[in-house]
């Protein structure tokens, strides 16, 4: 199975940042480059990111980490990824979620009360079919469509891949997605995970490609900001931060041993602190590139 590992972006990513990281990630052989769905930070938006990636390289592939789909109508969700995969086929990597992780964002999302994760389901039956179908056609409860032929579709199709952690997530990826980001979990919970979302599949008759499991982490220059390591507990009041976000590369290199172990194979590695991004990304190619295989 391949193991990869890319840098994902965070908040405090400036857009007049974004031609030096590119540039940098490209020279230096990195897989590829994530983009979070933050709305109300400098961050640019995921699409915008991607688009001026993709026409700035030639082999950086870039993905979202994650974005929110219900919310958003499918159809243009999947307008903006067939046109992305034409203009860099192989390179784009779709990742989304239920909701913001940031609970001031969820207002943007509008979707009936109480039908988020509904709304989540069928849109992503919206989404897969118009990417994969000719003249697609779906009638459901939030959204009927009659013929919808985006084009240029997709060769090879693209894979769509979701986050989450709760059993719902689980069930909703075997059933609906081909690949789960993961995120805030340990090794023994990302197994568990990974096991669940087999289940999930093999009951929808479906099956996950086996390298099609990964996980966001991030990873502090030393010891964890205390105001960091005080978010993470009220995320997970149940862990440990030092579980969650490695305190130092050496442990990060622990912690990838555990996921390894666990079945996972994609790795979405992320800073904290405040050290310049440029030597985040030069550590981060002496440290993990040589994992690849």
């Amino acid at each position: 199975m391949k193991i990869r590992f890319g840098v994902g972006l965070g908040a405090d990513t400036a857009p007049d940042q974004l031609a030096d990281i590119v540039d940098h990630l490209e020279n230096s052989g990195v897989d590829s480059l994530w983009f979070s769905e933050l709305v109300y930070s400098p961050a640019v938006d995921p699409v915008v990111g991607m688009a001026y990636a993709l026409a700035r390289t030639t082999r950086l592939k870039v993905g979202t980490s994650v974005a929110v789909l219900p919310g958003r109508h499918p159809v243009l969700v999947a307008k903006q990824l067939a046109s992305l995969a034409a203009v860099a086929p192989r390179r784009v990597l779709p990742v989304f979620g239920l909701r913001s992780a940031i609970p001031a964002e969820r207002e943007v999302f509008v979707v009936p009360d109480g039908e988020r994760a509904a709304v989540f389901d069928e849109s992503l039956r919206v989404l897969r079919a118009v990417l994969a179908d000719d003249a697609a056609s779906y009638r459901g409860r939030f959204f009927s469509v009659s013929g919808a032929a985006v084009a240029p579709r997709p060769v090879p199709p693209l894979d769509i891949w979701v986050g989450g952690s709760a059993p719902a997530a689980f069930r909703r990826i075997g059933a609906l997605a081909d690949g789960w980001l993961g995120s805030f979990l340990t090794p023994a919970e990302a197994r568990a995970g990974r096991a669940a979302i087999e289940r999930a599949a093999a009951e929808a008759g479906r099956c996950i490609e086996p390298d099609h499991f990964g996980i966001s982490l991030a990873v502090a220059d030393g010891e964890l900001p205390a105001e960091l390591a005080a978010a993470v507990r009220r995320r997970r009041p149940d862990c440990d931060p030092a579980e969650l976000i490695a305190a130092g590369w050496d442990r990060l290199h622990r912690q990838l041993d555990g996921y390894l172990d666990a079945g996972l194979t994609k790795f979405v590695i992320r800073p904290v602190g405040s050290a310049p991004l440029d030597g985040f990304i030069d550590r981060f190619v002496a440290e993990l590139l040589a994992r690849q295989n």
